[in-house]
């Protein structure tokens, strides 16, 4: 494809988000915005072809957002931390992630938290923006963070929306699960206090392990994505990133404890997004609300208790922010500094949680 009929996949995201689909279509088509609608067969129809619908879907995701600038410089490791990376593979496929190992770990079973990225990050770039090893190191845990195969997904993303990798046992829930478990096996991990959170296409992508595997994860943390089962598709997809997926069937058997973040003018996932979370969440007792701000962006917080008045379910509303970890730092993509602490928050909410 030559430099001048590439499409601009900025004004795909910007035509879509304004339901300019006849001129979006042709814009992904590499053709100028604003074609007479007549010049673009089937131009109201998503691209039939997996790649090219995933494509599609994948720029959608970024939208909004601010866009990754330059590789974050090399992650810092304390003395007597390791960061290194490692790789899982079982029958649906195979993975690479990245381990840290704080400098505080002494041998002695601690928690784990599995960090699901966005799409076009790294392991180190969501590892920097969301400063989760700071915390790892301070409060004595393992974190790990699974990369994205670009073989499976040409823009790193979760493939969140695909029924095969919605259900345990299959596609990626499998393989993270996996990874989860593998690292248990090779390290001295408290199984009842494993975690997993994520961002954007990674928060869906940890809804949908919250959901698979009740029994691994003892509480979830969903930033800026979507419950599981919003959609089935790549159509369903866009309609639910941009107008809030259904609010879907409670989950069954156990409810994983939740919290969830979500900024009020994330143009990428309307943060509708985050009461269907909520609702799929099937958390009862009283509701405490608490509106509060930091030094920069005001947020409402509310919060379902347990028959012993244990939180098991939070929802944070960013008032203001877009599309990005909340209280992240800028050396990674997709974060607002002016934000409440996402980090310190989920690590606060997973430590009062355990399996059994």
């Amino acid at each position: 494809m030559n430099e001048r009929m590439k499409p601009d996949f900025l004004a795909v995201a910007r035509l879509s988000r304004a339901g300019q689909f006849r001129e979006a279509m042709a814009a992904l088509r590499g053709m100028t915005p604003g074609v007479r609608a007549a010049a673009v067969p089937d131009a109201m129809k998503l691209p039939r072809t997996p790649d090219a619908a995933r494509g599609f879907l994948d720029r959608a995701m970024k939208a909004g957002a601010r866009l990754p600038g330059a590789a974050p410089s090399p992650i810092r490791v304390p003395d007597g931390a390791t960061f290194e990376q490692r790789q899982y593979a079982n029958e649906h496929g195979s993975r690479s992630y990245k381990l840290y190992i704080p400098g505080s770990y002494t041998g002695r079973a601690v928690p784990l938290l599995v960090m699901l990225h966005g799409c076009t990050q790294s392991p180190d770039d969501f590892a920097a923006g969301t400063r989760m090893n700071d915390l790892a190191e301070r409060h004595t845990f393992i974190v790990a963070y699974p990369a994205q195969n670009r073989a499976a997904n040409s823009s790193g993303c979760w493939n969140w929306f695909n029924p095969a990798d919605q259900q345990r046992g299959r596609g990626e829930p499998s393989i993270i699960a996996g990874i989860t478990r593998q690292i248990a096996g090779d390290l001295r991990i408290d199984t009842a206090r494993v975690y997993v959170a994520g961002l954007s296409a990674g928060g869906a992508a940890a809804a949908v392990m919250a959901d698979a595997y009740p029994d691994l994860y003892a509480a979830v943390g969903v930033h800026s994505g979507l419950a599981c089962g919003a959609a089935r598709d790549v159509a369903s997809a866009f309609t639910a990133m941009r107008h809030g997926g259904p609010a879907g069937a409670p989950r069954g058997g156990r409810s994983v404890p939740t919290i969830v973040f979500h900024g009020d003018s994330d143009a990428t996932v309307h943060h509708v997004n985050g009461d269907r979370i909520v609702a799929q969440a099937k958390s009862a007792g009283d509701l405490e609300v608490r509106r509060s701000e930091t030094g920069g962006l005001r947020f409402t917080r509310s919060i379902q208790r347990d028959a012993a008045g244990r939180p098991v379910l939070e929802q944070w509303v960013i008032h203001g922010a877009g599309h990005a970890w909340s209280g992240g730092d800028p050396a990674g993509s997709y974060t607002d500094p002016r934000g409440p602490d996402a980090s310190s928050e989920m690590v606060r909410f997973f430590a009062q949680h355990s399996l059994g």
